[in-house]
């Protein structure tokens, strides 16, 4: 049976909230594992760049996930947020 839009769980439509979420989580994650990495594993980094090639682009991964992967769980967090208010006053 089909749910009646007065019911008080009805579903929300899909507009990309969860996809935000996932890809800026992941992104933000891949940014932090290859940062520790970078410090651990392939020489760490000096003010002129990282020691090794795995290094640099361990460096590389890092400085474009992070931003964008944040930016991402940042929107993901507003989305949610305002639906989670929008489902409230309904």
């Amino acid at each position: 049976m089909a749910e009646s839009s007065s019911s008080p769980i009805a579903a929300q439509p899909d507009d990309g909230t969860r996809q935000l979420l996932r890809w800026g989580a992941s992104m933000v994650g891949a940014g932090l594992v290859a940062g520790i990495l970078l410090e651990t594993v392939l020489g760490g980094f000096s003010p002129t760049g990282a020691s090794t090639n795995a290094g640099w682009f361990a460096l590389i991964v890092t400085l474009t996930s992070l931003p964008f992967g944040g930016l991402l769980l940042a929107l993901g967090v507003a989305k949610w947020l305002r639906n989670r208010r929008i489902a409230k006053s309904r």
